[in-house]
């Protein structure tokens, strides 16, 4: 019954995504997220389970109970656009996507994402890579940005790490992936845009806002290099958002 509701369902309500697609669904982050070029929020998550006869200790993980992992990406609006599952429980989430037919699909074109392109009102000429977002547990690469490390922070690195935050909002595992998406087209489920919830009350001085710095972007530039343009942009003012000042200290 399990394999026929996928089956059945997935071809309608998790097809992979087109480039076209995906352009939509970065214009969708855009829209409700202010952050340009962003496909998915990416992360993994346990399920429990009974222990598997002859598993031994594999499915044993940090949380001290036995679970597979689910690795899955959502769109802006919680719609879940990929998913990939049946690791065992110990492993890391940034072990998993190393592993992941995800990741081999994103590196030899499979997934079909789109060409770097411009980043929404950026002044300079740069095309810049379609990425996804994840939490510190997955590696960094020009098409997976990660937050900044706590340790390293500056008020660049904070401004980053808040941006990049607001993407993760969602929790893409409190229900059944094909099912979730199955009931929420039908029952018109009304997603509450985190703006409307956020405080934007705040007076900040236009002054405060930086020139993007000269970051010579090449079209396989260093995952680094990506996350720091991204990091710069948002302080331009036409990236910039008012109340992401107040991360700063």
């Amino acid at each position: 019954m399990k394999k026929l509701i996928w089956e059945l369902l997935k071809d309608s309500y998790m097809p992979t995504p087109t480039k076209e697609n995906w352009k939509l669904i970065a214009q969708r982050f855009y829209s409700l997220w202010n952050l340009p070029n962003c496909l998915g929020a990416l992360d993994g998550k346990h399920i429990r389970i009974e222990k598997l006869p002859g598993s031994g200790s594999s499915n044993f993980n940090y949380k001290m109970y036995h679970s597979i992992v689910l690795l899955a990406c959502s769109d802006a609006d919680g719609f879940f656009t990929t998913i990939e599952t049946g690791y065992t429980g110990r492993n890391s989430d940034g072990g998993i996507f190393q592993a992941s037919t995800i990741k081999k699909w994103i590196k030899t074109g499979r997934l079909n994402i789109p060409l770097p392109s411009k980043l929404i009102d950026d002044l300079n000429d740069y095309n810049f890579p379609f990425y996804f977002v994840g939490d510190e547990a997955f590696p960094l690469t020009p098409y997976l940005l990660r937050p900044y490390p706590r340790r390293t922070l500056n008020n660049v690195k904070r401004i980053f790490n808040y941006r990049l935050s607001r993407e993760r909002v969602t929790d893409i595992i409190k229900s059944v992936c094909i099912l979730h998406n199955f009931i929420r087209k039908k029952e018109g489920v009304k997603y509450t845009p985190y703006e409307q919830v956020e405080n934007t009350q705040d007076n900040i001085d236009s002054t405060m806002v930086l020139p993007i710095q000269d970051l010579v972007l090449r079209d396989r530039a260093p995952a680094n290099e990506v996350r720091n343009y991204l990091a710069n942009y948002f302080l331009t003012p036409r990236a910039s958002i008012p109340w992401q000042w107040n991360y700063c200290v």
